[in-house]
């Protein structure tokens, strides 16, 4: 003991201390994304740089928008830029037409989780405020105009013209 000089009663490890510094560099780290793979199963974007992943966005940060009341900024990130397929190529449609972009729709994530809890025996429902059931596996939703995904026809020079 150093205050007493008394021997401890259990042994102690003894060694000389080493500091190595971990070679983090901003040119290694920085990454960015515009379009890119995305899950099959999910359809949501792939994580890190080492696959052209997207940010992930955790559940502490849904939190954080949702107590800042950023309702519009989450629900861009959780659908749109996440993995509502359909809503995703909308709105690639709607911003090359020049026309505002449709709400989205219902994340393939929810989907998948549908389709899991169906699988345990699970007869699970979503309903609209009429009491109609909403058909969540359909693939082209009754209310949007734009296609599915965007073709050479849904792009083409003709869509520029005034309705």
């Amino acid at each position: 003991d150093g205050r007493s000089g008394e021997p401890f009663d259990q042994p102690v490890t003894v060694g000389r201390a080493y500091i190595l510094k971990l070679v983090h560099l901003v040119d290694d780290k920085i990454h960015a994304r515009s379009t890119g793979p995305y899950s099959l199963v999910t359809q949501q974007p792939l994580g890190g740089k080492a696959q052209q992943g997207g940010q992930r966005l955790g559940e502490m940060e849904v939190w954080a928008l949702e107590a800042y009341g950023a309702a519009y900024t989450l629900q861009e990130l959780l659908t749109v830029k996440s993995d509502d397929m359909q809503g995703r190529n909308e709105a690639l449609n709607a911003i090359v037409k020049g026309k505002p972009i449709p709400r989205p729709g219902t994340p393939e994530s929810f989907k998948v989780l549908m389709r899991e809890l169906q699988s345990l025996g699970l007869d699970i429902a979503v309903y609209t405020d009429e009491g109609a059931e909403v058909d969540l596996m359909q693939d082209v939703n009754p209310r949007r105009s734009t296609p599915s995904r965007p073709t050479y026809e849904s792009l083409g020079v003709a869509d520029y013209d005034e309705d």
